[in-house]
C-alpha cells in the first residue's frame, strides 16, 4: 500500500492585534463569552481544543483541571489514558492565574461553561468571532501555533517551549523553529 505524500503543516499563527480583535468579537458577542475564555487558556497554554473543553476546577473523570491552590494545569485526568498528543502538566501562566481565580469565583466546576453546563462543542460560536473579527483561515488549533510562535519570538529556547507545550522539540524547532529570533 502507498500512502499519498504527507501534507505540509499548517503555519498560520495571529498577531496580536488578530488575537486582540478576536478576543473582543469572542467577548461581545451574543452568548459566547465562553468562547472567549477558550482563546484566553489556548494561547496563554496552548493546550489542544479537546483539554480545554474538558477542563474543570476541581479533579474529575472528565478531563484535566486547574489547581489554583500550587498553580498547576493538569491537562488530563487520572481515568484518561496518554494518547500520542501528549498532555502533561504546567505551570499555570500568572496572567491566566487571575482570570482563573476570577472565573473559579463564579462557582461552576467548569473552566469552559455556558449557563453552567460543561461546553462540548464550540464548532458554531468559534466561527463566528472569527468572521466578526474579519480573519480568514483561523481555526482552534491556529491558537496552539500562535502561543508557541508567540513564545519563540520572545526567546523561549526549543527545549523549554517543547517541554511547556507537551510537543516534541522535533516539532517544535521544524514548523516554529524559525520565529525564534536566535533561527540560523
Amino acid at each position: 500500500v502507498t500512502l499519498p505524500p504527507k501534507p505540509e503543516a499548517k503555519t498560520r499563527w495571529l498577531t496580536r492585534p488578530e488575537a486582540a480583535r478576536l478576543l473582543w468579537e469572542a467577548y461581545r458577542g451574543y452568548r459566547s463569552k465562553h468562547v472567549a475564555r477558550f482563546i484566553l487558556v489556548a494561547l496563554y497554554t496552548g493546550t489542544r481544543k479537546d483539554a480545554i473543553l474538558r477542563m474543570g476546577f476541581e479533579p474529575n473523570t472528565v478531563g484535566g483541571w486547574f489547581d489554583l491552590d500550587n498553580g498547576v494545569m493538569y491537562r488530563r485526568s487520572d481515568a484518561e489514558r496518554q494518547t500520542k498528543n501528549r498532555r502533561t502538566p504546567i505551570k499555570i501562566p500568572r496572567q491566566l492565574a487571575a482570570h482563573l481565580r476570577r472565573w473559579k469565583r463564579d462557582g461552576c466546576p467548569w473552566v469552559i461553561h455556558l449557563d453552567g453546563a460543561r461546553v462540548g462543542s464550540i464548532k458554531r460560536a468559534f466561527p463566528t468571532a472569527v468572521a466578526r473579527a474579519g480573519l480568514s483561515d483561523v481555526v482552534p488549533h491556529t491558537l496552539k501555533h500562535t502561543a508557541i510562535t508567540w513564545a519563540l519570538q520572545n526567546g523561549a529556547e526549543i527545549w523549554d517551549a517543547a517541554g511547556f507545550f507537551a510537543t516534541t522539540a522535533d516539532t517544535i524547532e521544524s514548523v516554529y523553529g524559525h520565529h525564534s529570533p536566535d533561527h540560523q
